[in-house]
């Protein structure tokens, strides 16, 4: 038996998963890393706490699921997309914390750099916003003492998490990241397919090191897990993580799409070979580069998804799991008219309004706990929605599916709500962990131990839709109301 690895580094923990040569996942571990919120809502994370949680979980899920190590035969990585940190190349060391996609710090910085908002669309396919990597890194450069003298001097590595996690898995050797991560950072020309210099200048980024763009499975380097392997082995795919669901999911032909609920959603639809500029605040992206040949995507961000729950969890304390919430959201009475539009750091896509505040509105007395926990989970699929009607005008295609991954998906009533809302069927794939798997099924096909035909094995689970036309419209009308309650404030 040969057996594959896939590290999972997301927003709001580390993941191993262990992949069998039928590629079923036989074994995971999970580790949490802090969530370092500061004062003015800024997050961050510790860069040497994920590694270190990266070594942690690969032990453990090696160790409980009783294998022989030595038949261990590559590596992928998936990570949280947009979060960007740098690091001193002379030492290995952080100089900052990495800067979470969440933290909408540098919104100052695309303020004042509004008037080359259109060069950056026109070279990235983003819209000017603190949520890419690009500002972030403005950031660190003038804040952080010390880091601009470094950068003239060639002594500063800056990137996404994969590359990283690459970095200090090879010891410094490979300084590498993909398509799909760089085409994420708001610093790379999605038609060129290079870094882009008028770009790195417009943020002041020029004298920093940007890793080396390679193919989803190409070469990484080689890895022993810090000596915990008797042999190193292979990195051999790598890809954001909503990428390597995108390519999980088996959404490799025009049209296909799928939405990744996490602590965020990604919605992503594969275009092809071709890129298509949003002009409805959606994002162009490379979707992979695979043996020499790129996809690019349109997709939708949103910031507020899982959150918005585990916000109902932690501190509203309305429900001890997020797994109360469906089962409470089917008690709530069917005529109330509560919406929770969370912009608790603004609005992603499709109204890029990072100074919006979040709002509950429309309740009435009889409004409880049931009604309120309703409108936190209804939420994430108007948002997904606004973003799935404006992709099929925009790529000229009738929607005939979501494809879902995530932890959300188990949730049944927002499953169900997700598919009224769309009017299209919702599959759910019997495998949970799709982020990991795109990548490591890529690494298995790149060292034979898979083929091609791995991605169509999946069963899937489908939600239908049930709901009237009448009441879908009723519903979704009421929705738009409140986010433009919102947007006006």
């Amino acid at each position: 038996m040969k057996y594959v690895l896939s590290i999972d580094q997301s927003t709001s923990g580390t993941k191993a998963l262990l992949f069998d040569s039928a590629g079923d996942l036989i074994g995971r571990s999970d580790l949490p890393h802090r969530q370092i919120i500061l004062n003015d809502g800024w997050v961050e994370h510790d860069p040497n706490e994920i590694y270190q949680n990266v070594i942690g979980v690969v032990k453990d899920v090696i160790e409980k699921s009783d294998i022989n190590k030595d038949n261990i035969v590559c590596a992928g990585v998936s990570n949280q997309r947009e979060t960007v940190m740098a690091w001193d190349n002379q030492t290995g060391e952080p100089v900052y914390n990495a800067i979470v996609w969440q933290c909408a710090r540098a919104e100052d910085i695309c303020e004042r750099l509004k008037d080359s908002a259109e060069t950056v669309r026109m070279a990235t396919g983003m819209n000017l916003s603190p949520y890419f990597s690009a500002a972030k890194l403005s950031w660190i450069l003038e804040n952080v003492d010390g880091v601009r003298e470094k950068a003239r001097r060639g002594e500063i590595n800056c990137g996404t998490m994969d590359s990283w996690v690459v970095y200090k898995l090879t010891k410094g050797a490979s300084f590498k990241t993909d398509y799909s991560n760089a085409s994420r950072t708001q610093l790379f020309n999605i038609s060129t397919l290079s870094w882009d210099d008028e770009v790195r200048k417009i943020f002041g980024v020029q004298d920093v090191k940007l890793p080396e763009v390679c193919d989803a499975n190409a070469d990484y380097g080689m890895t022993d897990f810090d000596g915990f392997l008797n042999a190193p082995v292979p990195i051999r795919g790598v890809l954001g993580d909503s990428h390597g669901a995108l390519c999980g999911h088996g959404c490799r032909e025009p049209g296909m799409i799928k939405a990744t609920y996490g602590t965020g959603t990604s919605v992503m639809m594969n275009i092809g070979e071709k890129p298509v500029f949003s002009k409805n605040g959606l994002v162009t992206s490379l979707a992979w580069g695979i043996d020499g040949k790129v996809n690019y995507v349109l997709e939708g961000n949103i910031n507020y998804s899982g959150a918005v729950m585990k916000w109902v969890v932690e501190d509203l304390k309305l429900i001890d799991s997020p797994k109360e919430s469906g089962p409470l959201a089917m008690q709530a009475n069917p005529e109330d008219t509560t919406y929770l539009v969370p912009a608790f750091t603004g609005l992603g896509a499709p109204y890029w309004v990072s100074r919006a505040k979040a709002m509950i509105c429309g309740m009435t007395r009889n409004t409880g706990k049931a009604e309120i926990v309703r409108a936190a989970e209804e939420c994430i699929a108007y948002q997904i929605t606004d973003i799935l009607r404006i992709m099929s005008e925009e790529a000229g295609v009738d929607i005939q599916e979501l494809r879902v991954d995530g932890g959300a998906t188990k949730d049944q009533y927002l499953m169900q709500f997700q598919s009224d809302m769309l009017g299209i069927p919702v599959r759910i794939p019997g495998m949970n962990e799709l982020s990991g798997v795109g990548p490591a099924y890529l690494a298995g096909i790149a060292m034979g131990v898979y083929d091609a035909s791995i991605f169509d094995r999946m069963e899937r689970t489908e939600y239908t839709p049930k709901m009237s036309d009448e009441t879908r419209d009723k519903r979704y009308s009421g929705w738009k109301a409140a986010v433009g309650l919102v947007l006006s404030k």
